[in-house]
């Protein structure tokens, strides 16, 4: 008996992609996909990157991180009341929304160089549309059954046995989405002071509307839409086509291999034909319904899940692996020419991301590193811009800012260089010593005149400010201006 009498027979799927090579029309009704399960390398690699990235998701906000005292406890906050973003030991001041935007300069920066290199890696692996929707469909998978099991059951008439799969599969997806919503909202409150007063019904309104609209979006987006979102209302598609060359990776049928396909059975011979025994599980297994054997569509998020699942049907019949595989233009070009294809990591764009990256994130790095501890700013008063006493002395009146970005009371003193014999007193102030003491993690205002006697008087004068920690000797500096009556 032959190997060819052995190989197990091949379940063809009845199965139209819903984006058949040809003639298009420019508007048709959404054709509702039963993805089939796949099984495989990439599969469980997806499945690992789905519960890493929703372990993320839904633990950070309950990390805490001790800041000491007068700090909040909670790893990562964005405490929008104080004006204040807490990453572990980093906190980011309202002045200082630059590091915001290095932080979505190497994100884009990091998405460009992705789909230079990978193509739509991002799609399909770690888009929190592709991660929840995976998880809505494993849900639905454990209530339904896989793909065929789906189908039937959607053709069936309405029963107790088939409302109860549907409640029970609408009422998880809910649950996931009601969490989703609580999990977003954590990240902007401490996590378990505000999950009692949701419990307890004491929240603030804007919270549950919050969790309310998030919840109806995870809910549209992950169970009803999904594919439809990526489709038609994410714009990545269209930028990575823009992104996208001859040298990088996508997932490729390899047609000079594949092609002439056809159903195959066990003691037929492969000659004059290709290893594509067209059982269309390719499509199945598909999230966006797409048969990849009619080349790069907009619709691929480059999941590899047809990898799998050709390579299952691959290994049943006896043939190589990888008819289906992560390829690039010019190696395929190298294939069909029977040379080895090579595939050209490095090159002009990805050494343009890559650097642009590194250079972004090394300012940010040294800024972060650099930056003070204590600021402050000065505004000259400009109503009116001096007085002139009764003994000829003019004096000017400044609103001094102190920023102290320590979580402790610091104390400050306040001296004026480059305006000899100026005299400095506080507004306000018991004794008038310009010293101040400014509050924990906060910004203090301090009203101040400057002085010149009737013999030292300037029409104009620059001058600079200096504030010294009294117990760490940290300085800060900022210029101003003395103004003065013209002569």
């Amino acid at each position: 008996m032959t190997d060819a009498a052995l190989t197990p027979p091949v379940e063809t799927v009845d199965v139209q992609p819903v984006n058949k090579k040809g003639r298009r029309a420019l508007h048709k009704k959404r054709s509702k996909i039963y993805p089939k399960r796949a099984r495989g390398s990439f599969r469980r690699f997806k499945w690992i990157l789905m519960a890493i990235t929703l372990t993320i998701y839904y633990v950070t906000p309950w990390l805490r991180w001790d800041r000491g005292v007068n700090a909040p406890d909670q790893a990562v906050l964005l405490d929008l009341p104080a004006r204040r973003f807490y990453f572990f030991f980093i906190e980011i001041w309202p002045q200082e929304v630059f590091f915001i935007t290095g932080l979505l300069i190497l994100a884009a920066m990091g998405l460009f160089l992705t789909a230079a290199t990978v193509g739509r890696a991002w799609c399909g692996y770690a888009c929190p549309q592709t991660v929840w929707t995976d998880l809505f469909v494993a849900v639905e998978r454990f209530w339904e059954g896989d793909r065929n099991a789906r189908m039937r059951l959607d053709r069936a008439s309405w029963g107790m046995a088939k409302i109860g799969r549907k409640v029970s599969k609408h009422v998880s997806w809910l649950l996931i989405a009601v969490a989703t919503g609580g999990a977003w909202v954590f990240y902007f409150a401490d996590a378990p002071g505000l999950a009692v007063k949701l419990v307890n019904l004491e929240a603030a309104m804007p919270t549950y509307v919050w969790i309310g609209l998030l919840t109806v979006f995870t809910y549209l987006f992950g169970g009803h839409a999904r594919e439809a979102v990526c489709t038609y209302m994410c714009p990545w598609p269209r930028i990575q086509a823009a992104l996208a060359d001859e040298e990088t990776l996508i997932v490729n049928f390899d047609a000079s291999r594949g092609e002439p396909r056809g159903s195959h059975k066990a003691n037929q011979s492969w000659e004059g034909r290709g290893d594509c025994v067209d059982c269309n599980q390719c499509v199945a297994v598909c999230p966006m319904g797409i048969d990849i054997r009619d080349g790069l569509q907009l619709e691929c998020i480059s999941c590899a899940l047809c990898i799998d699942a050709c390579n299952e049907v691959m290994d049943k019949v006896g043939r190589p692996p990888n008819l289906i595989s992560y390829g690039t233009l010019n190696m395929a070009d190298e294939a069909a020419r029977g040379e080895t294809p090579k595939f050209k990591l490095f090159r002009g764009r990805t050494f343009l991301y890559s650097g642009m990256i590194i250079l972004v994130a090394a300012i940010m790095v040294y800024a972060l590193a650099s930056r003070p501890i204590v600021d402050v700013s000065v505004q000259h008063e400009r109503s009116p811009l001096f007085t002139t006493m009764s003994d000829g002395s003019v004096r000017n009146a400044y609103t001094i800012k102190i920023t102290n970005k320590k979580h402790e009371n610091r104390q400050f003193e306040l001296s004026v260089v480059g305006l000899n014999g100026a005299d400095i007193s506080r507004v306000g102030g018991d004794d008038g010593l310009p010293v101040f003491t400014v509050g924990p993690d906060t910004i203090d205002a301090f009203h101040v005149f400057v002085t010149v006697s009737r013999d030292r008087v300037v029409p104009s004068r620059d001058l600079e400010f200096v504030v010294t920690d009294t117990g760490s000797g940290d300085v800060a500096r900022t210029d101003s201006r003395f103004k003065g009556p013209s002569r």
